[in-house]
């Protein structure tokens, strides 16, 4: 489909090619999440999740030339705050308390999917550009109160700061397959030679290399909690969309909506959801079950490309210690370790997550205020967050979970890890 040339907004992600789409995708990024594809936006939309009375409205920027699309970005008109993870309940607040509608707000983000990645895509830099400016100029011509773009990729950071969007900073934590240079020797993947000129770093091939990193405090704590879950007499079994059947996405639903229901919430996402999404990226979608008796009784969802595998939602039906830990951290950094995948990012916030060998990473977010004293004052704000994102950056870099140099005349512990649930192949 040809358009005229400029911006047009789309009620819904089904009026743009899926191809054009994820090529405008591919080009923005060398590696993109799984979440960023034309198709879990679809299923999103098309399962209920957003539209309708969710409060998350799609108005997708698309900005053509010559007739074809040269950049697109994820945007909802929202009515509320929730499903975001970049908390402006307060800015919200200020702006009622002066008479003064905060909401409906434009948001660029991926609805309840606090993923870092590309958010404007485009065939070049100028076509990002000008769709960037396109949307905060639409903004403020339709009276918008604000437009934000939540946990873009950090090289769009100076792209939206040069459009005039004052950022934001936060932490999440993510484990990499990258020993630390003060670790013990972790069975390096490269060559000697490689690693020791820094033409390679050294990757643990397996959980005993990673636990034989951290410090004893934290390896006896991981091996604790470990011995703990596998008292529960559990096996786990890990499975694709290709291999997961009906009644195992729903079962996951009804753990997903019991975390929620535990926390006094209502799930974002609606039962098809899951099901849907198996069947349209089979490829893209993990689920984890912790079974007894080949009954199920907990189960972690994950998304995956061929890099980096993401953590998202878990439930249990019963109170089990540490499966929590085991299911959502433990088992999900051995999956990454067979197969060779690079990172895992463990979603949003989580400082206990620090001790479990996830460090931290700094996460932005772009903000256009339309009210220039609102926007004086969040600038404001903005630069008391990021000294304490800072202070806590440090003070978190020293408690990290790594040995600072191995002990005299010790290479690398190569004690047993911790009883472990069973595992089964895939």
């Amino acid at each position: 489909m040809k358009r005229s040339d400029g911006l047009h907004l789309l009620s819904a992600i089904g009026e743009i090619e899926a191809a054009r789409w994820d090529a405008l995708l591919d080009a923005a990024a060398r590696t993109a999440p799984p979440c960023l594809r034309h198709a879990f936006l679809a299923t999103l939309e098309e399962t209920g999740c957003v539209g309708g009375r969710s409060g998350w409205e799609p108005v997708h920027a698309t900005l053509w030339r010559d007739g074809e699309l040269a950049a697109a970005m994820p945007l909802y008109e929202k009515h509320h705050s929730y499903g975001e993870y970049v908390f402006d309940w307060a800015w919200a607040e200020a702006y009622h308390r002066h008479g003064l509608a905060y909401y409906p707000k434009w948001l660029a983000a991926l609805p309840f999917t606090p993923i870092p990645g590309p958010r404007i895509l485009g065939l070049d830099l100028d076509a990002r550009k000008a769709l960037l400016e396109a949307v905060i100029g639409l903004a403020s011509e339709s009276r918008r109160s604000s437009f934000h773009l939540l946990f873009p990729a950090e090289d769009e950071v100076p792209l939206l700061a040069a459009a005039g969007m004052s950022i934001r900073e936060g932490v999440q934590f993510h484990w990499e397959n990258i020993a630390p240079a003060t670790s013990p020797p972790a069975h390096p993947t490269g060559s000697a030679d490689e690693v020791t000129h820094g033409k390679s770093s050294p990757h643990w091939t397996d959980f005993d290399a990673f636990l034989a990193s951290l410090n004893h405090e934290k390896r006896k704590k991981i091996r604790q909690e470990r011995r703990r879950a596998a008292g529960h007499g559990l096996r786990t079994r890990w499975l694709d969309g290709h291999e997961a059947r009906a009644q195992d996405w729903d079962f996951l639903y009804r753990c997903y909506a019991a975390t929620y229901a535990a926390h006094r919430s209502s799930p974002y996402l609606t039962p098809t959801f899951f099901h849907h999404l198996a069947k349209r990226m089979p490829s893209s979608v993990r689920l984890l079950l912790a079974l007894r008796d080949e009954q199920p009784v907990a189960a972690a969802y994950f998304l995956c490309d061929g890099h980096t595998l993401y953590g998202r939602y878990w439930g249990s039906t019963e109170p089990l210690p540490f499966l929590h830990f085991e299911l959502c951290y433990y088992q999900a950094i051995e999956y990454c370790l067979s197969e060779g995948l690079e990172r895992f990012e463990g979603g949003a916030q989580g400082e206990h997550k620090l001790s479990r060998g996830l460090l931290p990473v700094r996460t932005y977010s772009a903000h256009w205020i339309a009210d220039r004293r609102f926007r004086r004052a969040v600038d404001d704000f903005l630069v008391r967050e990021r000294q304490g994102v800072d202070f806590y950056l440090d003070e978190l870099g020293e408690r990290m979970p790594f040995r600072r140099e191995p002990p005299q005349g010790e290479a690398c512990d190569q004690s047993p890890s911790a009883a472990r649930i069973k595992g089964s192949a895939r």
